[in-house]
């Protein structure tokens, strides 16, 4: 049994001072007047990660998997989804083995133990807009025939980005809702309508909101409308000051608040590999201007940390530590209906991270373990 102490991240964003209890899961949250000035959050929870340090999601076996996943945890995230893009359905499904037996069987034993945990994966694309590509290769497809019949038939598929005003897209959205699959609208040219027409039809989530997807317009508010208003679906964004200035990362919050909007990192293998050429999808991509992008400039990933992002979300959008702890943890453990992580309460899973008064990271407990 462990015992920590310090400011304690609640669900509703709130903080009380206090004692943690813990083993596997937390056995006791414990208000009481204590000396440290630390804060404890939830494990931070990052449902969008295409590589890290050099190790790319796409390419990456169970074991490259399970690194990549030690290299997150000693960044304070405790879960995550490996995301694979728009490709050749035979290279998705290889992607999806690989991270089906990272799931099933851990294949790094020396990391048992040490890495984030692995919930699922992510698939972004091939089911998108030829005019929204962003970095993807012109490989999409409608939601329908062969290649949704595979994908929807993949075990370990736990987050799909769609764009909803696809031939066939509502019914496959109601179809993957009805297997227990979340779906996010992304990487789509969708109008207010047709955005609206996907949540209706269960979406539950947007994808990396204002990139890669219509623009707003005064007369024609489009899909970042529908994302703005308030609904069942939850804006993710991704928090480096450079895919959103932080001026919009401060109006997403006053438009869904801290329950409507959710941190992602959309991170690629170039993330802390000191800056060598790595592969973003199928086309080259270098680190230019605070991201990676494609030799035209475009976009192709993020290079932070989901604790970069809190820190961003602190320091330059206005919200608290608590309430950006609740972006990144609370939330998309929601997403995915999963009740017993993301937060620090009796019975949750012990995944938690402690930081300094000056949000620098002190430890990181994966189902109670400390990781060194």
């Amino acid at each position: 049994m462990k015992t920590l102490s310090g400011g304690i991240v609640r669900a509703d964003g709130t903080l009380i001072r206090g004692q943690l209890t813990f083993s596997d899961r937390i056995v006791e949250v414990h208000p009481a007047a204590v000396p440290s000035r630390d804060y404890l959050l939830p494990g931070l929870i990052d449902l969008q990660v295409n590589g890290s340090h050099g190790i790319d999601v796409m390419s990456a076996d169970a074991s490259a998997l399970a690194a990549l996943g030690h290299h997150l945890a000693r960044e304070g995230t405790t879960a995550w989804l490996p995301t694979a893009v728009t490709s050749p359905i035979e290279r998705i499904e290889g992607a999806h083995a690989a991270i089906a037996e990272a799931i099933a069987a851990p294949s790094h034993p020396e990391l048992a133990g040490e890495s984030a945990v692995i919930l699922g994966m992510h698939l972004e694309g091939p089911f998108i807009s030829p005019h929204r590509l962003g970095a993807h290769p012109p490989l999409n497809l409608d939601p329908v025939g062969d290649v949704f019949e595979r994908v929807a038939a993949m075990s370990a598929l736990r987050l799909i980005t769609l764009a909803p005003e696809l031939s066939g897209a509502l019914d496959a959205i109601r179809r993957l809702v009805a297997r227990g699959v979340t779906v996010s609208i992304g990487h789509t040219n969708a109008t207010l309508e047709e955005a609206r027409a996907g949540i209706d039809a269960g979406a539950r989530m947007f994808t990396h909101l204002f990139n890669a997807m219509r623009p707003l317009g005064h007369r024609d508010p489009g899909v970042i409308a529908a994302a703005l208003a308030q609904s069942a679906a939850i804006a993710a964004v991704i928090p480096d000051g450079v895919h959103l200035h932080p001026e919009i990362l401060r109006l997403v919050y006053h438009a869904r608040g801290m329950s409507g909007m959710m941190l992602t990192t959309d991170k690629v293998a170039l993330a802390g590999a000191a800056g060598a050429p790595a592969r973003a999808g199928p086309a080259r991509a270098t680190i230019d201007r605070g991201a990676a992008r494609l030799g035209d400039g475009t976009l192709a990933g993020s290079i932070i940390s989901l604790l970069d992002g809190v820190r961003l979300m602190v320091g330059a959008a206005g919200v608290t530590v608590g309430q950006a702890a609740v972006m990144a943890a609370t939330n998309p453990a929601n997403v995915l209906g999963m009740r017993d992580r993301g937060r620090l309460e009796a019975g949750a899973r012990a995944d938690l991270i402690v930081l300094a008064p000056e949000l620098e990271l002190k430890a990181v407990f994966v189902g109670g373990r400390e990781i060194s």
